[in-house]
């Protein structure tokens, strides 16, 4: 199955598993290419090099670890605690024939991997508990891809309070109030 038609088969599933689960919100059904998929799929280039291990905490519908399985071939590992949402990426990453991907249904500070090139999470908690999550995750050269909105810079001012981190930014093509954040070198601030 061709990319593109990957593509089209999750909206597909979305929306036919959202009105049982609410996977995305109702007003946002009706624009879901551009909304989740295609600004999903915008990580794509900032990804690093190579085909290590990659995790998306909190995938909820699959934004955007499903959509970065979709298009490539490094293995993703999938976080998600919530049994009905876990059980639709299940269901999804079968029917789209996604190899490569592992449904792991667990909080994130329970969770078990291996050592990660890169963390993805999109709309999950704010930046400081997100870093303390790749810390924990990451390999040591790994990265994380954090989609934030408007607070982006309070975000990162919160952030640096506790942590060190080189921190690149990236505009959304999908949203312009939004910027993608490609942090790599965490590590906790102190002694």
């Amino acid at each position: 199955m061709k990319q593109n038609d990957q593509l089209d088969q999750l909206q597909r599933l979305v929306e036919r598993w959202n009105p049982r689960i609410n996977l995305v919100s109702r007003a946002d059904v009706a624009d879901l290419r551009q909304r989740h998929i295609e600004d999903s799929a915008q990580l794509l280039p900032l990804l690093p090099a190579g085909d290590g291990p990659a995790a998306d905490l909190g995938s909820g519908a699959g934004f955007p670890g499903l959509v970065l399985a979709i298009l490539t071939t490094r293995p993703w590992h999938l976080v998600e605690v919530d049994r009905r949402k876990a059980a639709f990426l299940a269901t999804a990453a079968g029917e789209l024939g996604l190899d490569h991907v592992r449904i792991h249904v667990a909080r994130i500070e329970d969770v078990v991997l291996p050592p990660l090139a890169v963390v993805t999470a999109r709309a999950l908690a704010p930046l400081p508990e997100l870093l303390a999550h790749a810390a924990r995750l990451l390999a040591p050269e790994g990265v994380a891809l954090f989609p934030k909105g408007r607070s982006v810079q309070d975000e990162l001012t919160a952030a640096r309070a506790g942590w060190h981190m080189t921190a690149e930014e990236f505009p959304s093509r999908t949203n312009g109030a939004s910027t993608i954040l490609r942090i790599s070198g965490i590590r906790r601030a102190g002694p």
